[in-house]
């Protein structure tokens, strides 16, 4: 991983985003010889965090959307639930 001063970051800021296109991996920024951020490519970025987050969107609608079937209901036959929903009895 390549490693770059926040002050080199200030002045070539171009430059630094070349290095982060060629190299493909993300870009440890530190100021007073500390690691204080990270540079990443946004498809990483987008891989990572955007789609997990989408899936993690997705999964919890369709948990809402399974929580609003009726239980008795799954297992029926629709000719039977319709019998039931009308008032016939066997």
């Amino acid at each position: 991983m390549n490693t770059v001063n926040a002050l080199k970051i200030r002045n070539h800021f171009g430059e630094v985003l070349e290095m982060l296109d060629n190299g493909k991996e993300p870009i440890l920024i530190t100021k007073a010889r500390k690691i204080r951020a990270v540079l990443i490519r946004y498809e990483d970025f987008q891989t990572r965090f955007l789609d997990k987050q989408a899936n993690e969107e997705r999964d919890r609608f369709f948990t809402q959307i399974k929580s609003h079937v009726l239980p008795s209901l799954i297992n029926q036959d629709s000719v039977q639930t319709l019998r039931e929903l009308r008032g016939y009895k066997d």
